[in-house]
């Protein structure tokens, strides 16, 4: 028998509201951080792309003036027999795949691998790739993009997959495994320039401190309930919500029960910040 942990991510299928339904939600968007509500991830707020067949979208985050300025998030939605010969149209972005929902196949530097819900990819800047749904049934994930910071000397990371269920999580000091962090790739490795984890908490785990750093964050809630600290805010967040967290934000968070809270993480990591436009002349 397996022992392999059983997770249910969050995937939004869409749809439209009733005319009866108040308007009213938890959606925020201020300088310091943004929450997108799960219950706004309607039909009518998804996009589409180029070279991509039966594939829609939802943009959670893209560069933008006050907004996310290192990254893009999607949430993709591939139907059957859908997915792209050329899915990334600049060559010096990386992505990171994660599937939250269904089973696609990628085609990464000519080698095959069939993921599965859980999976993982990390795609380095100019890699050739492909991804089919071979399937008969949607999968979703999440693609998370960036624009490589190369550096002199240090050659971009090589490309991976892995899955969720085949990295174990790092226990966060003195926490007594109420707090952990399943990190793929290692945080030692100096060639990536972001992470994207999966933060977990067990039911009551807390961030202790209000985390106030350089980095900023793309929060995918993919199982549970806490109350976050963003700002001078605490906001409930469940399954499906996302965040933004603009660099030095703080941040805490205390976990509901009654199962474990997970969210998937974005961050830029190692490497100088940068001066310009403020330091040119």
């Amino acid at each position: 028998m397996s022992s392999r942990p059983v997770h249910n991510y969050y995937a939004p299928a869409g749809g439209h509201p009733p005319q009866t339904q108040l308007l009213t939600d938890r959606a925020v968007f201020t300088d310091a951080y943004a929450v997108i509500p799960k219950g706004v991830m309607r039909d009518i707020v998804t996009s589409a792309l180029p070279h991509w067949e039966n594939t829609r979208l939802w943009v959670l985050s893209r560069p933008l003036s006050g907004f996310a300025e290192t990254f893009s998030q999607y949430i993709m939605e591939v139907s059957a027999g859908g997915g792209s010969e050329r899915p990334e149209s600049d060559p010096n972005a990386e992505g990171v795949l994660f599937v939250v929902e269904g089973e696609m196949t990628l085609t990464m530097a000519g080698q095959r691998h069939r993921m599965e819900t859980g999976g993982y990819a990390f795609i380095p800047p100019g890699t050739t790739w492909q991804l089919r749904n071979e399937t008969d049934t949607t999968v979703r994930f999440h693609w998370i993009r960036k624009a490589y910071e190369w550096v002199d000397g240090i050659e971009a990371p090589q490309p991976f997959v892995t899955n969720d269920n085949d990295v174990t999580p790092m226990e966060m000091p003195e926490t007594e495994g109420r707090w952990t962090t399943t990190r793929f790739a290692d945080p030692q490795d100096i060639r990536h320039d972001m992470h994207v984890n999966i933060v977990n908490f067990q039911p009551g785990g807390v961030i202790p401190f209000a985390e106030t750093h350089v980095m900023e964050h793309g929060l995918y809630v993919l199982e549970g309930k806490a109350v976050y600290r963003l700002n001078q805010d605490w906001v409930e967040v469940e399954a499906g919500d996302y965040m933004w967290l603009r660099a030095f934000c703080p941040q805490a968070c205390y976990a509901g029960g009654p199962g474990p809270f997970r969210y998937l993480l974005y961050k830029d990591v190692n490497r100088h910040m940068k001066l310009s436009p403020f330091g040119s002349r």
